[in-house]
């Protein structure tokens, strides 16, 4: 799967400056779904209040692949390539929140009901697909990021300032520049219950078994297996739930 970067979709000379807004904001070509975009943000994402509720509320679904009942989008929620977004029902995103689901082949986002998305936190593809089950709850200023898949299992909650990193750089050549070296990913999988405390970290290619316990400030390289406690950095096991 490839890895666009956002420097070269801007720099390309053979696109006009309205076709890479669309490519890589609104998700489609035309003029009547850029027109279509532009008119959503400006009547409804910067509005307070309990106006500027009803206002996204009503306009916000129109945007996107699918939205369930009761969804409730802050002030200054951003979504990019919202025709590649769903949302289930019973879902809050809080302000300031970015659901970016940029990519060229990708599903996007799938959001499962009764999710709450805590304020300050990015759901960010890079042509991957994130899924967030029934029930997840995550803390403020988190970022979710996918190059490939990112999955997180029902009831799973997340503290503040979680980072769930689906996806790494190639720097396999050391004469080279990293950022030259382009991208890689394995994906994320968290199982369901699982417990992330503040600012815990899980890196690239791991799996949190269902219902383990990452301390917080963790730093997680290897799999977690069911009901594992771990903490530390790297994190390592120093303990199970099982009643055994």
């Amino acid at each position: 799967m490839t890895i666009p970067r956002v420097q070269d979709q801007l720099s390309d000379r053979r696109l006009t400056a309205r076709q890479k807004y669309a490519s890589l904001v609104v998700g489609r070509p035309g003029l009547g779904a850029l027109l279509k975009y532009e008119a959503t943000l400006l009547l409804s994402q910067a509005v307070p209040g309990a106006l500027g509720l009803a206002l996204r509320k009503l306009l916000y679904p129109l945007l996107l692949g699918a939205c369930g009942r009761n969804v409730v989008f802050g002030q200054n929620v951003v979504l990019r390539h919202p025709h590649k977004i769903r949302i289930a029902d019973d879902v809050v995103i809080d302000d300031n929140c970015l659901l970016d689901a940029k990519g060229e082949d990708n599903q996007g986002i799938t959001i499962g009901p009764g999710v709450f998305i805590g304020r300050n936190t990015i759901l960010s593809c890079k042509n991957g697909d994130i899924e967030l089950g029934e029930g997840v709850n995550i803390g403020f200023n988190c970022e979710v990021f996918s190059a490939s898949r990112v999955v997180v299992g029902r009831n799973a909650l997340f503290a503040a300032y979680c980072y769930l990193i689906g996806g790494d750089h190639d720097f396999s050549d050391p004469s080279r520049a990293v950022a030259e070296q382009g991208r890689r990913s394995r994906g994320v999988n968290v199982g369901e219950g699982v417990w992330m405390g503040a600012g815990a970290k899980v890196m690239d290619g791991v799996t949190i078994g269902a219902h383990a316990i990452v301390g917080a400030g963790a730093v997680v390289k290897t799999d977690v297996p069911d009901r594992a406690v771990a903490v530390g950095r790297p994190a390592k096991i120093v303990g199970s739930r099982d009643p055994e």
